[in-house]
């Protein structure tokens, strides 16, 4: 029986992201309640981590929890398929971690089981979540920055190879750089710009002795005729990159520094005109500027989709930030980026 005010979760793969991240987010969402945790390693401690009462070391065991009312999945990507069909034969409510499943196909099957089984199923992008993206969100959407035309978006990091590490083979998390970390850019760019109609990329291994990409450009044009670049990289230095967000739209643009990632903070720069274009005769290009920093609310993003989630459940409304049409959408652009790469043309 759903408790009034709160969703009882259970989390399927407790390691990983869901240990740094989604839990501790979890825990401070208003209306949820964390319940159970699953992982076939080290689930003991995570529990006694987190002062959570039940630990099981598999799905079937917490699925079969009447107490547990709607599941974080958290595993490797090879795993959500058959998670997410086992989460909803229980009739639990499903928020999966990004990418959905490994291929389109799956990610059709994944969605179509969820509407077979009414549960309710929403994607971790979180990004669309942060503070400052929210804030751009708004002043797109009331026209302050004109026509949008350009969106470059960049995530990169350094990440060597490891023992273990499912992200560094493609049979395991269906690819590396471009879907783990270029996919959340699309899903940004695209709630700012809307559809995709045609996408080239260019995708290789150049530093990490892996078989997982490590490197990947996108260029993306949107039906509305915006065009942008995804850039994202498992092989350039933390320190090296600026995580930058830039959008320049007919009459401004937005600037970010550290919002793109798993922050809650960064710093956000708007500029917008006074209603027409300025024409420089001498194009020195040598003009002042005038960004203005701009505040946004400091909100945890992992808190804030546990809790647009759980509130879903509660109003018995479908999520339609990151839902199944979404999900296929990115799955979509992530099958034709990889092909694209692998074809040498534009898709």
């Amino acid at each position: 029986m759903m408790t009034k005010n709160s969703v009882n979760f259970g989390v399927i793969g407790a390691g990983g992201i869901a240990y740094r991240r989604t839990i501790p987010g979890m825990l401070k969402a208003k209306n949820c309640r964390l319940v159970a945790v699953m992982d076939p390693v080290g689930v003991e401690q995570v529990a006694a981590g987190f002062k959570v009462a039940k630990a099981y070391t598999s799905e079937a065991e917490l699925l079969a929890d009447p107490e547990v009312e709607a599941v974080y999945i958290a595993s490797p990507v090879h795993c959500h398929l058959k998670q997410i069909q086992m989460a909803a034969a229980a009739g639990k409510h499903i928020l999966c971690e990004k990418p959905l499943t490994m291929t389109l196909a799956q990610t059709k099957d994944a969605v179509a089981v969820c509407k077979q089984a009414k549960v309710y199923l929403q994607e971790g992008y979180m990004m669309k979540f942060h503070g400052a993206h929210a804030v751009i969100k708004q002043l797109i959407d009331e026209g302050r920055l004109g026509k949008i035309v350009y969106m470059r978006a960049q995530l990169s990091c350094w990440y060597p190879p490891m023992e273990g590490a499912w992200r560094q083979d493609p049979k395991l998390g269906g690819g590396g750089a471009l879907i783990d970390m270029a996919t959340h850019l699309y899903d940004l760019l695209a709630w700012y710009a809307g559809p995709v109609r045609r996408v080239v990329a260019t995708v290789n291994t150049l530093v990490q002795d892996y078989k997982s990409d490590d490197a990947s450009t996108t260029l993306l044009e949107f039906k509305s005729g915006a065009q942008a670049t995804v850039d994202c990289f498992y092989c350039i230095p933390d320190a090296a990159s600026r995580t930058r967000l830039e959008i320049y739209g007919s009459q401004g643009a937005v600037l970010t520094e550290g919002t793109i990632g798993q922050s809650v903070g960064g710093v956000l720069e708007v500029l917008e005109s006074t209603g027409t274009a300025d024409y420089d005769a001498q194009q020195s290009k040598d003009v002042a500027r005038k960004f203005q920093k701009t505040p946004f609310p400091k909100i945890n993003p992992y808190t804030a989709e546990c809790e647009y989630f759980a509130d879903c459940i509660l109003q018995r409304r479908p999520p339609v930030l990151n839902d199944g049409k979404n999900a296929v959408r990115i799955a979509e652009l992530t099958d034709k980026a990889y092909l694209s790469s692998k074809q040498r043309k534009v898709l």
